[in-house]
């Protein structure tokens, strides 16, 4: 039995001893291999320690893992990057920042490669609440614009992977979280990209915000002009407004003018101060939209004489133009019906004296249409002046 224990201390020491050295010759070539100069070589080296250690409980496989992962070299795929993250995440002990990097790229590799889109969201939202737990520890309380930093590009890959999952709401939202931290002009044009999307989809709600970074740092007519209409469609019609004046101002369209005059259109309802800026536009629209065109005239002219002029009352006067026009041709007829075909030396007295009346009464009809007609014109006149500063404000001869 001595002789058995004896015989097993000793094995035990024999292999501590080989352990012992090899985990020091293992350390020695990952060292070795991180301070290459040459990154390529440096890769080529970790990949040998691998082949090597791999799967031995060395103690810096888990970083071996994790550098080729995040290594900035051609010649790892995106494969390679997933495979060897993965198995970087799964050995642990990895430091924030590493950990944080190898979550990004995974994620990243797998939104490149399309796959496993549930997972990239994953890795995406790990590296988020990675940089936002490091942020609020006391020894990093001197980095936490870095962390904000990673922060920022941890939604901006979050966002990528949601777009290409087709979630676009959601990527407009990280989106928009990564754009607030970061300003970087280059994810307005993601952003607005998605907004589009959104807004052909009848999404108005999420593409509204969309387009109000857009607004906020572009200030062009795209954006002014989508992000109104996104109001517009969500019951917003004072800022709607607003925006669709900006819009307007700079560049002349006729879709734009319409939606401005259909809203002060609506508002000159209980407001008949804003009845001609309502009219100003309609008329421009009649002017740059061929498919508007008549409805703007239409509408234009109904405010102009309704709203803006009803001291004119052009439409009281065409009614009674129409009711005199219909009494001209009443008692034209009832005048030819009777003494059309009659010599007036063959009419008893009480026809001549009957005819005389309905004569008379076709003139003071023929008096009282040429006297509407004048006034009814002179209304005309004031609107077809509204018409031509339009065409001037335009620049249309």
């Amino acid at each position: 039995m001595k002789k058995t224990l004896m015989l097993g201390m000793a094995l035990l020491l024999a292999t501590s001893g080989f352990l012992t050295g090899q985990a020091v010759e293992a350390d020695q070539a990952y060292i070795q291999a991180v301070t290459a100069k040459d990154l390529n070589q440096q890769v080529s080296m970790l990949k040998d320690y691998l082949n090597k250690y791999a799967g031995q409980a060395t103690k810096y496989e888990n970083f071996v893992y994790a550098t080729l992962c995040t290594a900035q070299v051609a010649s790892i795929t995106a494969e390679e990057r997933i495979q060897y993250g993965e198995k970087a995440l799964s050995l642990g002990g990895l430091d924030d920042l590493m950990t944080y990097q190898v979550n990004m790229i995974v994620a990243a590799m797998l939104v490149q490669k399309g796959q496993t889109l549930d997972k990239a969201k994953g890795y995406a939202n790990k590296s988020i609440q990675i940089a936002k737990t490091a942020k609020t520890k006391e020894s990093e309380r001197d980095n936490t614009a870095r962390w904000d930093q990673m922060i920022g590009a941890g939604n901006y890959t979050l966002g990528q992977v949601l777009e290409k999952a087709n979630d676009a709401g959601g990527a407009v939202s990280a989106y928009i979280t990564s754009y607030n931290i970061l300003k970087n002009p280059q994810i307005v044009a993601a952003i607005l990209k998605l907004g589009k999307s959104l807004y052909d989809a009848k999404n108005y709600r999420a593409a509204e915000g969309a387009f109000k970074i857009g607004v906020d740092v572009r200030k062009d007519y795209g954006s002014l002009s989508y992000y109104g209409r996104c109001l517009y469609r969500n019951g917003k019609k004072t800022e709607a407004l607003k925006i669709f004046k900006q819009a307007y101002a700079i560049e002349k369209n006729g879709e734009i003018a319409y939606n401005i005059g259909i809203i002060l259109a609506g508002q000159a309802k209980t407001d008949s101060s804003v009845a001609g800026e309502a009219i100003q536009y309609l008329l421009d629209t009649a002017f740059l939209s061929e498919a508007r065109s008549q409805t703007a005239m239409d509408l234009a002219q109904g405010l102009f004489f309704n709203n803006a002029h009803k001291d004119l009352q052009y439409n009281q006067k065409v009614q009674e133009l129409t009711l005199h026009s219909n009494k001209i041709t009443e008692f034209t007829n009832a005048f030819n019906s009777k003494f059309g075909d009659k010599e007036e030396e063959d009419l008893t007295d009480a026809e001549k004296k009957e005819m005389g009346t309905i004569l008379a009464n076709i003139e003071s009809e023929k008096k009282a249409v040429a006297r509407l007609q004048g006034e009814t014109q002179v209304a005309l006149d004031k609107f077809n002046q509204a018409i031509v500063l339009a065409k001037q404000r335009l620049g249309i001869k």
